[in-house]
């Protein structure tokens, strides 16, 4: 089954019961029993939800797995999974991660006595020197958030089996469409599934895919003790956003490629990150471990006024904390997603105050070049 039909024919299709073609939506919590212990494959639906349970199918199928489980953000899955982990584990992490993993891992985990260290993971050297005795995971994005460096997935997750950890990556710039992680050797794969998988900008998910029939007992028993679980008509949301995902992909791809050669072109504009430019450090690893380079781009006007500047002019970018949706978003990273790493970390990382993101949507190119012309004219 090719990548377009398996969105549309894989996991669990339709309702045999009724012959409906769409999962319907089982607003339900609980369901009777027949005896005390014997049911009809659910019992609660914070342990399990028919409308849930077919999204998880879909995204273990689409991520190659052998489980996936879905969360109320991407947060609760990032979160959920750090719960594998116990008092005294470190964690080696990607630098220029999302911010909200940042703090999650800086300033609540690390109260329940898990340690982190953020290191450039396109360097493997850095993370190898990175592990300690106690560290029992490798973390890492590719293309990562917001300066669009790339990993060697295959590369980091031999050295994570020779060292005996977890490789765990965040793949929702990517999504199993562009990206499969699991097939190069990864453990954990997961996704803020608010971003491309949604792609509509109306609904807030995590989803998690693991490797193996043990994380899948271990990371099922986190999820029904925590309970951060997907509600049904969320999940239906994504069973529906999923449907669509390889043409969107292939549209935020299109576009984004144009607008980051006008970026590169323009005076008023210092930098451009793009994996899909040749002179790209990870340009051929990015070709090797991914079939596009998604629609994610950074650029650096200067200054957060000249940033400012340019939000004030756009008319069909909306300044949005978000990404992956059908509209265009554009984003400060300093001041919104990743206000809050430290600035003199951010400016460590190149995360400057005129950096700005934009998550290129699907609308006509020629409409969004028109609307970056006027506005950095």
């Amino acid at each position: 089954m090719r990548a377009k039909t398996r969105l549309i024919h894989g996991g669990i299709v339709g309702d045999e019961a009724t012959g409906a073609v769409s999962t319907p939506i089982y607003q339900v919590s609980t369901y009777k029993q027949q005896s005390v212990g014997v049911f009809n494959g659910y019992e609660y639906s914070r342990t399990g939800n028919p409308t849930r349970h077919a999204l998880e199918v879909l995204i273990s199928d689409l991520e190659g797995g052998k489980a996936g489980f879905a969360f109320g953000s991407g947060m609760a899955a990032i979160s959920s999974v750090m719960m594998l982990f116990s008092k005294g584990d470190h964690i080696v992490l990607t630098d220029d991660v999302y911010g909200g993993t940042y703090r999650v891992m800086t300033k609540v985990l690390n109260r329940f006595g898990i340690s982190s260290t953020f290191v450039d993971s396109s360097d493997i050297t850095e993370v190898e020197a990175a592990i300690e005795p106690n560290t029992k995971a490798i973390f890492l994005e590719s293309p990562t958030n917001p300066l669009l460096k790339v990993t060697d997935i295959e590369g980091i997750a031999k050295l994570g089996k020779e060292k005996g950890l977890l490789t765990i990556v965040d793949n929702t710039f990517m999504t199993p469409y562009f990206q499969q992680p699991i097939a190069q050797g990864a453990d954990i794969v997961l996704h803020s599934a608010t971003k491309y998988i949604g792609g509509h900008s109306d609904v807030v998910a995590g989803l998690v895919v693991v490797a193996t029939d043990e994380l899948a007992e271990e990371l099922h028993f986190i999820q029904n003790s925590v309970g951060a679980v997907l509600g049904p008509q969320d999940s239906w949301l994504l069973i529906r956003g999923i449907k669509t995902l390889g043409l969107r992909m292939e549209e935020h791809n299109e576009n984004a490629l144009k607008i980051a050669k006008f970026l590169v072109a323009h005076d008023a504009i210092g930098k451009v990150y793009y994996p899909g430019f040749e002179d790209h450090p990870g340009y051929e690893l990015m070709k090797k471990q991914a079939t596009g380079f998604g629609g994610m781009i950074s650029f650096d006007v200067g200054s957060e006024d000249k940033a400012d500047e340019l939000l004030a002019k756009l008319r069909y970018f909306t300044l949005a904390e978000s990404l992956g949706a059908v509209e265009s978003l554009i984003s400060i990273p300093a001041r919104m997603t990743h206000a809050s790493i430290p600035r003199d970390r951010r400016l460590e990382l190149g995360i400057t105050d005129g950096l700005v993101r934009i998550s290129v949507g699907i609308e006509d190119v020629e409409d969004l070049l028109e609307d970056l012309e006027q506005a950095l004219a």
